[in-house]
């Protein structure tokens, strides 16, 4: 029975042995092909032989491809395919309209939540400001309190000039990047799950090929920010403090575990709700500042 995950995050080559994937780089590893559930090739430099290829169809084997920024970017299909994920996208393109609009609101209210909690270390006025908005969230914040919440965050955190929008503001970048590792990991696993990252629970951008994972991913920005606050960013360093940020601590249920692991039963969960018409099955992953 297939169970493992396997994410391949270095330049090696992939091959095909006695019912083995070989994985050939720094050294030789050797997995059963039997075990692997989902293959995610996250570097683009990975080379890959057809015989390999066709025993993991064989299998059944969900196999993802990633972009250069390692977010999913195509996968590998079977003419017959016996895969759930047909069902999976008519379930989401059908998704109960009320639920959406409640479990967006809870979505805004974690959101906000946390970046009181950020504000509280660096300015409590503001971070109050922010507590009263979430007792006038409304269905669907339809009364953006989300919008009127950033601009007293982003300026009581980084000065009233401050603006999300300047591409010059070295600030900027450091959000983006780090705003982009969890985007790829919350893609990954909409991608696992069998949904589509483009159709959206509240965002509906047009151009946009991760509208949905827009919408999980809010809650988690203040971790992000914290960082940057904290003074643990800068030119040289924000790189490599994001990319270790899915290795941080978190609680999820009230059991401590990795960031990457809790992303995945979060984004469970929020599929969970939305297929069950209870908003309130949604879990929210929790994060010490």
């Amino acid at each position: 029975m297939s169970f493992r995950t396997i994410v391949i995050k270095n330049r090696c080559k992939l091959e095909y042995s006695l019912n083995y994937l070989v994985c050939r780089g720094e050294e030789e590893k050797r997995i059963l092909i039997d075990e692997i559930e989902f293959l995610i090739i996250q570097n683009t430099s990975v080379s890959l032989t057809c015989a390999l290829l066709s025993a993991l169809i064989d299998k059944k084997v969900k196999v993802i491809f990633c972009d250069s920024y390692a977010n999913p970017q195509f996968e590998l299909t079977p003419y017959y395919n016996n895969y759930s994920t047909y069902k999976k996208i008519i379930s989401q393109v059908s998704f109960d309209t009320y639920t959406k609009k409640k479990l967006w609101s809870r979505i805004i209210y974690e959101k906000i939540y946390n970046q009181s909690r950020v504000l509280s270390f660096v300015n409590k006025e503001a971070a109050e400001k922010l507590k009263n908005y979430l007792l006038e969230i409304e269905d669907d914040d339809i009364s953006n309190r989300e919008g009127h919440a950033a601009k007293v965050y982003f300026n009581a955190l980084f000065g009233n000039s401050f603006s999300r929008g300047d591409i010059a503001n070295p600030i900027n970048k450091y959000l983006n990047y780090g705003y982009s590792i969890l985007v790829s990991a919350i893609n990954r696993e909409i991608k696992l799950l069998g949904y589509l990252t483009e159709i959206g629970i509240h965002h509906i951008g047009e151009t946009n090929p991760f509208n949905l994972t827009y919408d999980f991913v809010e809650p988690l920005r203040p971790l992000v920010d914290n960082l940057i606050v904290k003074n643990l960013v800068n030119e040289n360093t924000y790189k490599n403090t994001f990319i270790q940020l899915l290795s941080s601590k978190v609680f999820y249920r009230q059991n401590q575990m990795f960031l990457e692991n809790a992303l995945h039963l979060y984004v469970q969960s929020l599929f969970s709700a939305l297929v069950k018409k209870n908003y309130e099955d949604a879990q929210f992953i929790e994060y010490e500042l």
